[in-house]
């Protein structure tokens, strides 16, 4: 999906991961001359033993929502059927052979999805697949932000807009088609304000201009686009079809949220995507202010209906991709989640519960950077957009290896 950043990531900031540094040794002799010492980066996966991975909440592993009337097992087995699609590219060949962990090869990431395939297919319940992945399985925890563990998740999703094909008076923010020149601009990249405008409405004095491909009615619609990379789109003549990531410019992620909260007009506190929307929808004029300030600019292809694709060039399946910094997390991989996320209880409110949920780590995002940074995937559509906005805190990681 190549997606820019999850929505909660929006309203809160992004975390900092800095490299562990070794204890510089005293020098006892002050003619000597001090060597410098090279800090001490640990790698982003630790093997843990299975006891590790149990704590009073319970063991890892135990993923109930793949049974039942409203289990997902089918989306599973599609997802790791995805990944392994991709293993089998030159591209995935090409990355394992550097890839930083010695024991994590490519060969053993294939041929553990294989085996977590067959496990998932003959398991007649959670407490059955669980015991076998602890009997087969190593653990790999992701060292996280803090070298503990500590893992600062987010989600994402595919939004649905209504768009136009052609500009009218009401349907007048553009979503643009990566310029044929753009791999020869030169840099530093034209700023957001700059390919734009204040105002998103640049229009013709725009060096943009002819590459306008679909047009909203709010601009709200197009820049939540550019955040999750994807969208599926009605169109105003009854048609259906879809966007994804084209390329984009190059500026770091910038905090719309942290810039509201840092000029006091939202408490940072409990700052999340539906509470930033509403203050928009209150005072639209803000936009012009504060949607500049991230200078990135992201550009689209159209992908006809085609279900959102992750960094990887295979779908993304809801709940169960993730996006990880593909420079230190194993593309492709079978990866656990533990953490809190917002599901629809009984009386149709959002209600927050604890999980462990198998995964396969398909994407990547502009933001989401070092080991302690989790993007969850959490589907199509507006319960899916709800539940991403509100999604957040801290949990863990974990990648699961046949044992050698």
């Amino acid at each position: 999906m190549k997606k820019t950043l999850a929505l909660f990531s929006l309203s809160l900031g992004i975390a900092v991961i800095n490299p562990f540094l070794s204890v510089v040794a005293q020098v006892t002799n002050p003619q000597q001359i001090p060597v410098p010492i090279t800090p001490e980066v640990l790698p982003p996966l630790q093997p843990i033993s299975p006891e590790t991975a149990c704590n009073a909440q319970g063991c890892l592993g135990w993923d109930e929502q793949l049974w039942g009337n409203n289990g997902d097992r089918q989306a599973l087995l599609a997802s790791i059927d995805n990944s392994l699609r991709y293993l089998g590219t030159n591209k995935a060949a090409t990355i394992y052979t550097d890839y930083p962990i010695k024991d994590i090869s490519l060969d053993r990431v294939r041929r553990s999805l294989l085996r977590f395939r067959q496990l998932v297919v003959s398991s007649k319940s959670a407490a059955e697949l669980q015991a076998a992945v602890y009997r087969e399985f190593v653990f790999y925890q992701s060292v996280g932000n803090d070298g503990k563990g500590t893992v600062k998740f987010t989600a994402y999703y595919e939004p649905e807009y209504t768009a136009s094909r052609v500009r009218t008076s009401a349907y007048k923010y553009p979503l643009y088609r990566v310029p044929p020149d753009f791999k020869e601009w030169a840099k530093p990249h034209p700023k957001r304000v700059d390919l734009e405008g204040k105002n998103g409405l640049l229009g013709n004095k725009s060096r943009l201009r002819g590459l306008e491909m679909l047009w909203f009615r709010n601009r709200m619609d197009a820049y939540m686009i550019h955040i999750q990379g994807s969208a599926q789109i009605r169109l105003t003549n009854g048609q259906r079809t879809s966007v994804g990531f084209a390329g984009g410019t190059d500026y770091p992620w910038t905090s719309i949220g942290g810039q509201l909260a840092k000029d006091g007009k939202l408490p940072l506190s409990g700052l999340t995507m539906p509470k930033l929307i509403s203050y928009f929808r209150k005072n639209p004029k803000e936009l012009s202010n504060y949607l500049p300030r991230w200078e990135r600019f992201v550009f689209f292809q159209e992908t006809n209906g085609a279900a959102a694709t992750g960094s990887i060039s295979v779908p993304v399946t809801a709940e169960r991709s993730i996006a990880t910094d593909k420079s230190l997390m194993p593309p492709g991989a079978l990866a656990i989640i533990n953490n809190s996320f917002p599901y629809v209880g009984s009386r149709g409110k959002l209600e927050s519960r604890r999980v462990s949920r198998f995964v396969l780590d398909q994407d990547t995002g502009s933001a989401i950077k070092g080991p302690g940074r989790v993007d969850y995937f959490m589907g199509t559509g507006k319960v899916a957009g709800d539940r991403a906005g509100i999604t957040g805190g801290n949990g863990s990681l974990y990648y699961l290896l046949l044992k050698q």
